[in-house]
């Protein structure tokens, strides 16, 4: 059983950055971060294997955001600068099987999410 909790969410001004983290007990192969804005479908932010070998963006983070991982106390980080209003929502990290994998399907345990608020 792997069991996720985010945290590091905020209140933060546009052009602010965040850390989110992501503690994963258990062995999994990827962990990815997705995000849901009010009122729209969750979608993914970046996803990184189990070795940190293998990473994924989504495009209109890229550049912005960079997710790593510290395989010796079992975290994985997103490093959120630059932010915009436009980023503001629930952020989720998963754990699934796929390394890298931008595919919801793909991830079978999910956090309670943590909220990331950018104020213009």
């Amino acid at each position: 059983q792997v069991q996720l909790v985010e945290s590091g969410g905020g209140l933060v001004q546009a052009g602010g950055s965040l850390r989110l983290s992501c503690p994963a007990s258990g062995r999994t192969n990827s962990v990815g971060w997705f995000r849901q804005a009010p009122g729209k479908e969750r979608e993914f932010v970046a996803a990184i294997s189990w070795s940190g070998g293998t990473t994924n963006a989504a495009d209109s983070v890229k550049g912005r955001f960079t997710i790593s991982r510290d395989n010796a106390k079992n975290t994985v980080y997103l490093q959120m600068n630059s932010l915009k209003p436009e980023d503001t929502a629930v952020y989720y990290c998963a754990t699934g099987w796929v390394a890298g994998s931008s595919v919801q399907s793909d991830y079978d345990y999910w956090g309670q999410g943590t909220q990331v608020t950018v104020s213009s």
